[in-house]
């Protein structure tokens, strides 16, 4: 009877590792089908909230299978909930789409990021992480604004220079907080590196106002600013929805060319464990249909060549060829120093 049982209990097991040999032993992390991504994917951005809810449409009608989610926060409100995450050694995300490059170099260096070497690099017009971290996705470009119904162009800053330096404008020019707005990190790294710390020196000598772009905006509408530095996407999306006439002014000393950056969590952090998911949603973001969803979204596309310009735009490449630049490295490992000079500088003194 014993030997009976013995058999009865070999059988059951070698037709278990039978049955199970025909099964798909792909990682659960694995859920590409033929009819696209499935599961779930939690992206952390900081694009402003009506362009998500309408590149989120786009994307549920181009993979209905999978549920793409975002969470939306400023740049400094992503990094420090990142922070509490990894101290609490796990993220909530899958994905993040950040304000610029600098933050892409600190994750890279932590070991949260997965390299994908997607089919679509080598379409892009900017520098992207040769291993595959991370990849420019949107260009954003920090540029000067007026109102001509109220001040006359050649009678205000056509500079980022005279922005900060010159006094017929003091106490009526506006800019973002670089210590909550990724953009605005690197628009002060850019100018410290041209100008020196003399610059900071000269903004809070200038009297500038700290304060969102929208609020900027109105003020630049009423009067009460005469010249704002703000993302040019802010104008130009005031300009299409509004029918505004706030103009934008591509500083002569160039423009401030920011490529935000598409990056994958790797599996040992991410929320939802969906690597291919999230590969494929970057091929498609730094395609042209994604990139044409930027676009409408008031921003310039990251490909080469790519024919379609946000409402108003010059063309890219004409941004490009003027551009003030960025060292990313120095955003990322002088970030607290440039912090600190902006406090000391220009936050304390307001």
């Amino acid at each position: 009877m014993k030997k009976f049982f013995s058999l009865l209990l070999i059988i059951a097991i070698a037709l278990a590792v039978f049955s199970g040999c025909g099964k798909d032993t792909k990682p659960a992390s694995a859920r590409v089908t033929n009819d696209g991504p499935t599961g779930k994917i939690l992206i952390y951005t900081s694009m402003y909230e009506d362009i998500i809810e309408a590149v989120s449409k786009v994307l549920a009608k181009k993979f209905p299978n999978c549920q793409i989610e975002f969470f939306y926060g400023g740049t400094g409100t992503i990094q420090a909930k990142v922070a509490a995450e990894i101290a609490a050694n796990k993220l909530g995300c899958d994905m993040l789409m950040v304000a610029d490059p600098a933050y892409s170099l600190e994750l890279k260096e932590k070991g949260l990021l997965y390299p994908y070497k997607s089919r679509e690099a080598t379409h892009l017009a900017f520098d992207y992480d040769k291993e595959g971290y991370w990849y420019p996705v949107r260009i954003s470009n920090m540029v000067l604004a007026y109102n001509p119904e109220k001040y006359a162009k050649n009678t205000i800053p056509n500079s980022l220079y005279d922005f900060a330096f010159d006094s017929s404008v003091k106490g009526s020019v506006s800019m973002s907080n670089p210590l909550t707005s990724g953009t605005a990190m690197a628009a002060i790294t850019a100018l410290r590196d041209k100008y020196g710390y003399e610059y900071f020196a000269a903004l809070g000598k200038q009297e500038v106002k700290i304060e969102s772009g929208s609020v900027a905006l109105v003020k630049l509408e009423t009067g009460e600013c005469k010249v704002i530095m703000i993302l040019e996407e802010s104008v130009l999306k005031k300009r299409e929805e509004e029918k505004s006439k706030l103009e934008v002014i591509y500083p002569t000393d160039g423009t401030i060319v920011v490529p935000s950056t598409i990056m994958t969590i790797n599996d040992q952090w991410s929320a939802n464990k969906n690597i291919k998911a999230a590969e494929v949603i970057t091929d498609w973001f730094l395609g042209t249909e994604g990139q044409a969803a930027i676009v409408d979204g008031w921003m310039h596309s990251a490909r080469l060549n790519f024919n379609k310009l946000p409402f108003d735009a010059i063309p890219t490449r004409q941004i490009r060829d003027n551009s003030m630049p960025v060292n990313w490295e120095n955003c990322y490992r002088q970030r607290e120093e440039l912090r600190t000079k902006f406090e000391e500088n220009v936050t304390k003194k307001r």
